[in-house]
């Protein structure tokens, strides 16, 4: 199955949502090549990035069940390169 390497921009700004985040991510585990979050407490924010290694479709389905969740803004970056 063809893969593609992607980049999960996420931004929390409802914190109530973090617990959903998670367990969708959890579901993803194993497409996750890794996982950077960063609270900003400042702004009441966290700012979330996933690096992912997965089918198209399922980077897309990821990215549209995060966007549906209360007070999360998502945005999603492909590499050209494709793999087998």
């Amino acid at each position: 199955m063809e893969t593609r390497v992607a980049l999960l921009s996420i931004i929390v700004e409802d914190l109530s949502s973090v617990k959903p985040l998670n367990d969708i991510l959890h579901l993803y585990s194993e497409y996750i090549i890794g996982r950077m979050g960063i609270p900003y407490q400042k702004r009441g924010i966290c700012i979330i990035s996933i690096a992912l290694d997965a089918p198209q479709n399922t980077i897309s389905t990821l990215s549209g069940k995060i966007g549906k969740l209360k007070g999360i803004s998502v945005k999603t970056a492909f590499s050209k390169i494709k793999s087998n």
